[in-house]
């Protein structure tokens, strides 16, 4: 189960519509507590997909270092990465899947007409072959 926490929730959101027709990214800090994921940081990153940003995002990796680097500056760790679907539902396509690291949890948010709509959180497999869908409460 993944719980993020409303401060980090708001900002997750106010990114994704910022960046609205566009893909956003960012990363999620925070801590495990028993079996529970806390994001208690969203950290919003640049997409750095060089092609048409509504249909895909990319993260540098020097970009997934700092946000790792802040993460452990502050006491936390990398919880996982969040993204934005445009106008679609929130689920974790192909590409996500096959750029995606197993330790990490995958929050997509679907933005609809510029406004969020639903969000789900994706565990992949250490194949990248699939995706589980994670308990999220936000």
């Amino acid at each position: 189960m993944i719980r993020i926490e409303a401060d980090a929730w708001s900002k997750m959101v106010a990114h994704a519509q910022s960046t609205y027709p566009n893909e956003c990214c960012g990363a999620m800090l925070g801590a495990t507590e028993d079996e529970t994921k806390i994001v208690r940081v969203a950290m919003p990153l640049e997409n750095a997909f060089e092609g048409a940003q509504a249909a895909r995002y990319e993260l540098r990796p020097e970009d997934l270092l700092a946000a790792d680097k802040a993460a452990r500056e502050r006491g936390m760790d990398l919880i996982g990465i969040y993204h934005s679907h445009p106008d679609c539902d929130a689920y974790f396509s192909k590409t996500d899947l096959q750029n995606s690291c197993p330790w990490y949890s995958f929050v997509v948010l679907s933005i609809q007409k510029g406004e969020f709509h639903h969000a789900n959180s994706w565990l992949p497999n250490f194949e990248q072959t699939d995706a589980a869908k994670e308990e999220l409460i936000y």
